[in-house]
């Protein structure tokens, strides 16, 4: 009986010539490469011999002897374990294979084993390689496919029985046409990611400059079981009422502010510990900035003018379906991630708070054609995967700024996209999805917008996530704009960029803003008051991760990005700020002063404006990143949130920002459903078309006997204006309870101060709030 026999190329039927030499009916393969890759020692299916890994082929003449024999590459070979170039410390294995099957794609567990199927529309070959070790470094075992009996359709497949169901790591070598102008960029020397990859595999710990060069290979567990409990405690809060609070993970915690040990700062159990703070602060649903696995070097790849930065916001997506690993507590690992991702959502979840996440779909991590980094879907199929010009030098379409567009519109990119997202709801039980640069999802594979996207559209029916919430960032880098207007099949919200600059500009007193300052406060009817939309469709914002946080918003009038390395010229030069006098810091309490009340009327603005509103982490005690308004790379204070200046605001800017956010959800009339009609507000001006004119007032008329009428009005002129209020409904007196322009706790009185004459003399810049009760 042979015991040892070394195979290579395919897992395959054996030629009737060959029966007579070899019994069994499947056979292994190894490596390709014999100068430079690492061959396996193998053993033919269903015998159970075990497999080892081999580093030399034992015979020089080896090839020549397999094809005369009628083998792929090598006869069988009778030898026991000291055969030449075996390492005998490594540990036996006892798998075996069958075909498989083509469905699901990715890795999946069966009785007695598991599937790998992997998609390539224009590959040649496909090897399956294996490590039965968390060490992405480790040799892998290698097993070929063969296309008559593992590929159907477009699909490969193999089934590796007793293969154990977690600590694995695998990856797949394609291989495929050559001819850069074809569009193909298959390389069969690189181990790649699956893109159904469960969890992702690689470094451990974040910013880790020694694993800097580690690769990343996928991985799975199909034994964890989380305790959902039912998920009895899902918040299932309606979107009229949600207050989105914009948040990084890591940024979260990971100062020693935090007060937190040293293994969860800056982690999903970080978050946990830190939920106290969401809830005084009032805020419902969080939306975290991008949590799919992403490697925080990939400024560091190359020389280049950004390659002191680490990508702390994740804007570059690994895989589409496994938890960033390294968010994980104390070095855990993808298990430990999945499992505290699960943990962090529950809590949440207990917690009344809902959990959305900020997804990119429109690009990944593999960068263009000039500094290619292929690590997944580039050397499995790029002609599928990524819009590709053939005809252009650089072929690969960008319209999202990062050298690459996802080809979304495609059927089985579509397809990803879908699993992606129902594997988030489903096996993480999130709430919703903020789609960056959604725009790029409304382009077919050349480019070319589309009316009714394909994408779009099954997102929008599916049933599984039917219950979700579904945010746009409604355009791309590629100049497509499309606030008001996103395919939206009266499902989708928007981030309305226009809310964002409208009140911005009326805040800070540019001329002729007030009339759509008001429509924006009325929840842009203008663009949302269309078909089945509600005026929730519109996410209001002030500052979000892009850009000037609200501190910086009212301190500087230019961007300051010079710690970006790219000379000042990445970032936003639309800020549409104003430094209230000084530029950046200063010790003159009357800058100081206007600066605080100027964050104030931004925060009453979007708390009072129909719509769903969004504010950023840290501005509820003043965040500053000091000017710079593109901090994607910076993992410091510039974006970490600083618990100790919380501290220090607790009595003052944080007690107003949570009050007025508690204000309105104690008020109906500020979370509605439905766009406002006539009998609904009073707008008290007659001045409309004087651009010149920085006042706006209105009254929100409550309809039922225990709604209070609301009375807010704008002060953006530099000077003070006395005010005529309205007649308070009958029987019912005007009671303050904002103004901006006062000192803490005179800013914001709870129980109400009367406002016992018939007008109002409101500071230069200043905003107040009235209530009429009896």
């Amino acid at each position: 009986m042979y015991q040892h026999a070394v195979f290579r190329w395919s897992v395959c039927p054996v030629s009737k010539n060959v029966a007579d030499k070899a019994s069994p009916s499947w056979r292994i393969g190894g490596h390709r490469n014999v100068h430079s890759l690492s061959w396996l020692q193998g053993t033919v299916e269903k015998s159970n011999f075990p497999l080892y890994y081999c580093r030399s082929f034992p015979h020089e003449n080896s090839e020549k002897r397999m094809t005369q024999a009628g083998f792929s590459h090598s006869l069988p070979v009778a030898s026991n374990t000291g055969l030449n170039g075996v390492d005998e410390n490594l540990e036996p294995c006892s798998f075996s294979l069958s075909p498989g099957k083509p469905s699901p794609l990715g890795p999946s567990p069966v009785k007695t084993g598991v599937n790998f199927a992997l998609y390539t529309k224009h590959a040649t070959d496909v090897v399956l390689c294996l490590s039965l070790s968390s060490d992405v470094e480790k040799p892998m075992i290698e097993i070929p496919l063969n296309p008559s009996t593992n590929k159907t359709g477009d699909v490969w497949h193999v089934l590796v029985e007793k293969l154990p169901l977690k600590d694995v790591v695998y990856g797949y070598r394609v291989n495929g046409p050559v001819g850069w102008e074809n569009g193909h960029r298959f390389d069969k020397d690189l181990v790649l990611i699956d893109p159904y990859a469960k969890l992702i595999e690689g470094r451990r710990f974040f910013g880790d400059a020694s694993k800097k060069s580690a690769k990343f290979l996928g991985s799975f567990d199909f034994t964890n079981k989380f305790d959902w409990e039912d998920d009895v405690s899902r918040p299932r809060i309606a979107e009229k009422d949600l207050i989105i609070y914009e948040m990084n993970v890591r940024a979260f915690t990971a100062d020693e502010s935090s007060g937190l040990p040293p293994e969860i700062r800056g982690t999903y159990l970080g978050v946990i510990e830190k939920i106290p703070h969401l809830l005084e602060l009032g805020v419902n649903a969080v939306e975290l900035l991008p949590v799919f696995e992403y490697d925080e070097f990939e400024f560091q790849r190359r020389r280049n003018p950004r390659d002191h930065m680490i990508n702390t916001w994740g804007y570059s997506t690994i895989n589409f379906f496994s938890p960033m690993s390294r968010y994980a507590s104390g070095g855990g690992g993808p298990i430990r991630a999945s499992f505290e991702f699960k943990k962090m959502v529950k809590a949440l979840h207990q917690a009344g708070i809902e959990v959305i996440l900020d997804v990119v779909y429109n690009h990944t991590n593999e960068a263009d054609d000039e500094f290619p980094y292929t690590t997944s879907f580039r050397g499995i199929d790029n002609l599928t995967y990524y819009m590709v010009d053939t005809a252009s030098y650089v072929q690969l379409r960008n319209y999202s700024g990062c050298g690459n567009t996802f080809n979304c519109n495609h059927p089985v990119v579509m397809q990803l996209v879908l699993d992606s997202l129902r594997h988030w709801v489903e096996e993480y039980h999130v709430d919703g999805f903020r789609f960056d640069l959604a725009s790029c999802l409304c382009r077919d594979g050349d480019g070319e917008p589309l009316a009714s996207p394909p994408v779009i559209k099954a997102i929008s029916k599916d049933p599984a996530l039917a219950s979700c919430k579904l945010i746009a960032e409604p355009w791309d880098c590629g100049g497509l704009y499309q606030v008001g207007c996103f395919p939206n099949w009266d499902r989708w919200a928007e981030w309305n960029g226009k809310y964002r600059d409208d009140v911005r500009r009326f805040i800070k007193g540019d001329d002729g803003f007030k009339a759509v300052f008001a429509t924006r406060l009325s929840g842009s009817a203008d663009m949302y008051h269309v078909n089945n939309r509600k005026p929730f469709h519109s996410i209001n914002f002030i500052t979000a991760h892009d850009g000037f946080s609200l501190y910086d918003l009212v301190a500087y009038n230019q961007k300051h990005n010079e710690a970006n390395g790219e000379g000042g010229m990445d970032g936003s030069n639309d800020n549409f700020s104003w430094n209230c006098g000084v530029e950046g810091e200063t010790n003159d309490p009357t800058v100081i002063a206007l600066r605080s009340r100027q964050m104030k009327n931004y925060h009453v603005a979007l708390m009072l404006s129909l719509g769903t509103p969004m504010f950023l982490m840290g501005d509820e005690y003043g965040h500053t990143r000091h000017g710079n308004n593109n901090s994607y790379g910076h993992d410091n204070s510039i974006n970490n949130f600083q618990w100790n200046k919380l501290l220090t605001q607790c009595n003052g800017h944080f007690r107003f920002f949570e009050k007025v956010m508690k204000l309105r959800k104690k008020h109906p009339l500020l979370g509605r459903d439905i766009f406002l009609g006539e009998d609904d507000v009073t707008w008290h001006e007659e001045d409309w078309q004087n651009p010149k004119s920085h006042f706006l007032a209105l009254t929100f008329h409550g309809k039922e006997e225990m709604q209070d009428d609301i009375y807010a009005a704008f002060n953006a002129h530099d000077f003070s204006n006395l005010v005529a209020l309205p007649s308070p409904p009958q029987g019912k007196a005007w009671f303050r309870v904002i103004d901006t322009s006062l000192q803490s706790p005179a800013d914001f009185e709870e129980s109400g101060v009367p406002v016992p004459e018939a007008s109002y003399n409101m500071a230069p810049f200043s905003a107040i709030v009235l209530l009429a009760h009896s």
